[in-house]
């Protein structure tokens, strides 16, 4: 097995300083509106109707040095609060980052994915099972199967299955 995220890290780690359930008020000791806002660029902060569906919460995984992350949806923004809510609880003291989803790093990314399976092969793969999230597919990967063809196209004209999830298996992790 093997994972791939298709997102770029924005900006630096921050600490969860106050929070409630799965609602942010503070991120290092400030609003966390303010934090996302400057780690976002300019651009995107002026209008945040922009970034749904393309800036994410993440978190990352715990005693692992791997530098994986869980991608979470951010559900809300508070402005006249400052508040963030994120598709995960969030207890303080949790480090949090954001991501940027983007189509040419799920491509790259699934790539060097199918190379490192490739590279632990003994001899040509029988058949793959291949599970997406559902941000994935035609969202980054564009329509007719692209995501697909393009496992096809490094791994051979082999049995693949498998299904879209809001999240991804990976090893002994569930990651939503």
């Amino acid at each position: 097995t093997c994972h791939s995220q298709g997102c770029n890290l924005v900006g630096e780690k921050h600490q969860v300083t106050q929070s409630d359930r799965n609602i942010l008020y503070k991120l290092d000791g400030r609003p966390a509106l303010d934090v996302f806002k400057e780690e976002i660029g300019e651009e995107l902060a002026a209008d945040l109707n922009q970034v749904g569906g393309l800036i994410f919460a993440a978190l990352p995984v715990p005693d692992t040095d791997t530098g994986d992350y869980l991608v979470r949806n951010l559900l809300g923004i508070d402005p006249d609060q400052g508040l963030l809510a994120i598709g995960d609880l969030v207890p303080e003291g949790t480090e949090i980052q954001f991501a940027r989803r983007d189509a040419q790093t799920a491509r790259d990314d699934l790539v060097q994915m199918i190379d490192t399976i490739k590279g632990r092969l003994a001899g040509p793969p029988k058949g793959a099972l291949y599970h997406s999230c559902l941000g994935r597919g035609r969202y980054q990967f564009d329509e007719d199967s692209a995501e697909l063809k393009l496992i096809r196209e490094h791994l051979g004209d082999i049995p693949l299955v498998g299904f879209y999830a809001n999240g991804e298996i990976s090893h002994r992790r569930l990651y939503g």
